[in-house]
């Protein structure tokens, strides 16, 4: 896999400084940007509701999460993110050609062919596979059974201005997964927490979408941002305090505990405080309000956690 000698070229929502850019020689630069390692929110945030779920599934078994169960889910996270993002440039590179914040990605400006992103795809979607199949069966075909999902998210912008809706259903499917891998099924408590983590996605992805909401409006991109337009801080509100509601449910459904709830306390805080920043938010702001879930992600599991290890 080689990409075209064309000088290196830094994206609007990466961060210049990190060590992932400063380690990556040029010619591998393309493939870092098309699996998003630059941009670590993403995989950060696919990871949260696997680490919660695994979490909350130690909660009636009065111990802490495993962590075997935790590293693989991240090395999964990582790889899946990766490989969704490549799917997503394929499909989009036309798109992104007319929006200012992705016309420099790879495949819309020309620094890797469309074979050696497919071949990247397929390698990253093998490391996904080998990890799948380190858990028990349950979960495997739990886990196969989100692709479709995947797969039909890149199109929902097209045809239907919630497409949040969409990636909400594949970013959340961790909270099934984790709960699955200790239990080798299904329960109330991580359905819970995976409706929870679908509106949490819905609200933090409409953040994201106000970078975009010019330019989506002139090529036809849909997205609850341009949807909600200048109600947003309802919307974004509205999700957030479903999220807060039912990750209260999950944790209950799996036993609580004192520890928990001040978990669950201080994650319903972090999204009343963006909720509440979000309106009239610039680029700059969005994008910082957008990362900020991934510490909103990491103190509900923590409270899950520590419940287990502790309580």
């Amino acid at each position: 896999m080689t990409a075209a000698p064309q000088p290196a070229t830094s994206l609007p929502d990466a961060r210049p400084a990190s060590l992932v850019l400063r380690l990556t020689p040029n010619f591998a630069l393309p493939f870092v940007q098309l699996a998003r390692l630059d941009r670590p929110a993403g995989w950060q945030l696919l990871l949260a509701p696997c680490w919660q779920s695994t979490a909350l599934a130690g909660l009636p078994l009065h111990r802490g999460p495993i962590l075997w169960h935790l590293v693989l889910f991240l090395i999964g996270a990582i790889a899946m993110r990766g490989a969704g993002c490549t799917y997503n440039d394929v499909l989009d590179r036309k798109l992104d050609a007319q929006v200012e914040r992705t016309r420099n990605r790879p495949l819309p400006s020309g620094r890797v062919t469309i074979r050696a992103t497919v071949a990247f795809l397929v390698a990253q979607a093998l490391i996904g596979l080998a990890v799948l199949l380190c858990f028990n069966r349950f979960s495997i075909w739990l886990g196969i059974a989100s692709l479709g999902v995947v797969a039909i998210y890149p199109l929902m912008k097209r045809v239907t201005s919630w497409p949040q809706a969409a990636l909400g259903l594949a970013f959340s499917w961790g909270a099934l997964m984790g709960w699955s891998a200790t239990f080798v099924s299904l329960a109330l408590a991580p359905i819970l927490l995976y409706a929870s983590a679908f509106t949490w996605t819905i609200g933090y992805d409409t953040i994201y979408a106000l970078q975009d909401a010019r330019d989506d409006a002139i090529v036809g991109i849909r997205s609850t941002a341009r949807l909600f337009g200048s109600r947003v801080k309802l919307g974004v509100g509205a999700f957030y305090a479903a999220t807060a509601a039912l990750a209260f449910g999950a944790t209950e459904a799996a036993g609580g505990g004192r520890i928990a709830l001040i978990g669950w306390l201080a994650y319903a805080a972090h999204l009343g405080w963006q909720a509440w920043r979000v309106e009239g938010a610039d680029p700059v702001t969005a994008l910082m309000l957008f990362r900020s879930n991934r510490d909103a992600g990491l103190i509900m599991f923590a409270g899950l956690a520590l419940q287990g290890w502790l309580g």
